[in-house]
């Protein structure tokens, strides 16, 4: 097993009412995706770990949004950052926090859900797909723009997970 890491140093803050922190599983790498996500035209998806280990860099420091109902993305729901992101084993493990004092509705949200049930999905540019025609969309580059909370079910890997620090 190799372990990739990249972090961005934000000092603590003992008690710091709006950053609430939080961890997940973003994606699963070298994986075919349970369903299609949202701009695959319908295609499955297989993120390289080659490719995540490359993008790793381009996760810190964007946003985490989130849809009202949990069940896809909003680029202008903005409620947090991604301040770590690590392939551990077949997993893009991520943690970061969330806005929790200026999305105090939000955050109870989260909180009232199980937390097995809360999952995660990457936001995506500038990706290269080895054979546009094939049944699985191989990801071979990609430039991450953000992550979604979203509820599991949502997502389009199940081995997703979501968990923010009560």
């Amino acid at each position: 097993m190799r372990l990739e890491a990249m972090a961005v140093k934000i000092p603590h803050v003992e008690g710091h009412p709006n950053r609430v922190p939080f961890d997940g599983v973003l994606t699963v790498v070298n994986t075919a995706s349970d369903k299609a996500p949202a701009g695959a035209r319908g295609h499955r998806v297989l993120l390289t770990r080659e490719a995540a280990e490359k993008a790793l860099p381009s996760l810190l420091g964007m946003a985490v949004d989130y849809r009202p109902g949990w069940d896809g993305h909003d680029a202008r729901r903005k409620i947090g950052i991604l301040t770590d992101a690590d392939l551990l084993g077949l997993r893009l493990m991520v943690r970061g926090y969330l806005f929790a004092r200026d999305f105090s509705d939000v955050a109870e949200a989260i909180q009232a859900h199980e937390p097995e049930t809360m999952g995660m999905s990457y936001e995506i540019a500038d990706a290269r797909v080895q054979d546009m025609s094939a049944e699985v969309w191989r990801l071979t580059r990609v430039t991450f723009t953000g992550a979604a909370i979203l509820l599991r079910e949502k997502a389009a890997y199940r081995a997703t997970s979501f968990r923010m620090a009560s």
